[in-house]
């Protein structure tokens, strides 16, 4: 059966195979992994903890870089801190490319969706529990986190290929400072002032004119809310000049509104990129990690059988 699914996987474009494990205190890194159809060059790493779970299956995290939708790179230093943070705790991590810059929407979104379908193809030799996934992501990779999140079985945001038939859900999301509606952002100060609308080239260039409101809504996290989503634990600084506060509040308010499962955890002192335990070199005011990992125990919890 592995062998058949590993020749599909090629005749697909899909390699099975990537760079030698790097050994690291308790997790093993794979780098290179291609998971898109033939003709792409975005790769993923896989930090697996060591020794695997004895005897039963891990829960996994697909993480998202940000970048502003235009740049960035898996390989970024928060994605490894974080990725190693999850291996440790028992979690088969994930950190993925994806495609960027202009044009890029909404194959960007369908690459992520396409990363967790490859996560379930692989569940076996990666010994993942395919129903107990959560998607991450920081920034611009938070807001693509919310989007797979919350657009799961959305025909119109659901790719063709190459997995077709494999399901892009998860059971939980944490964003991390990420845009939740693209028609709000606002450009803000330091002490959290509200200067004016948000306008920049690299999104226009990414979802197209910034009157495209069809676009722009399509695109936003707020517009998918409704019963039934999976959890979501948001993150973010209160001192962000990049992606407003307000970003953050009006999408719990829009989850507490509806009823659903979440979380606002506000940082105090922080601005963008933070890891689960630093910002710009020096210690979070609070650290994440006893948050993020309580977070992702109690909603990726193994189904109990009724």
């Amino acid at each position: 059966m592995k062998s058949c699914l590993l020749f599909a996987l090629m005749l697909l474009g899909v390699s099975a195979i990537g760079a030698e494990p790097v050994l690291a205190s308790g997790v093993k890194i794979t780098t290179d992994v291609a998971f898109l159809g033939a003709g792409r060059a975005e790769k993923l790493d896989v930090y697996l903890p060591v020794p695997p779970a004895s005897g039963k299956f891990s829960p996994a995290v697909v993480w998202i870089h940000g970048g502003g939708w235009a740049g960035g790179t898996r390989a970024e230093a928060r994605a490894k801190a974080i990725c190693t943070t999850l291996a440790k705790a028992g979690y088969v991590a994930l950190t993925i490319d994806y495609k960027l810059g202009a044009g890029a929407w909404p194959t960007n979104l369908l690459d992520c969706k396409n990363a967790v379908r490859f996560l379930r193809t692989r569940a076996a030799e990666w010994r993942v529990d395919p129903d107990r996934i959560a998607v991450a992501g920081g920034s611009a990779g938070g807001h693509l986190a919310l989007m797979v999140g919350y657009t799961a079985g959305l025909p119109e945001l659901e790719p063709d290929a190459p997995f077709p038939g494999v399901s892009s859900a998860v059971r939980a999301v944490i964003d991390m400072y990420g845009i939740s509606d693209l028609r709000t952002r606002r450009t803000t100060t330091a002490d959290g002032v509200v200067q004016e609308n948000f306008r920049s080239v690299g999104p226009v260039s990414v979802f197209g004119s910034a009157d495209n409101a069809t676009v722009y809504g399509l695109a936003s996290p707020v517009t998918h809310i409704r019963a039934g989503l999976p959890p979501t634990l948001i993150l973010h600084g209160d001192k962000d000049t990049t992606v407003d506060l307000r970003q953050s509040q009006d999408l719990a308010a829009a989850l507490a509104k509806a009823g659903l499962r979440h979380e606002l955890v506000v940082v105090p002192g922080a601005g963008h990129t933070f890891d689960f335990e630093s910002w710009g070199k020096k210690p979070l005011s609070r650290d994440l990690r006893p948050v993020a990992l309580a977070f992702l125990e109690k909603h990726l919890a193994p189904r109990v059988a009724k």
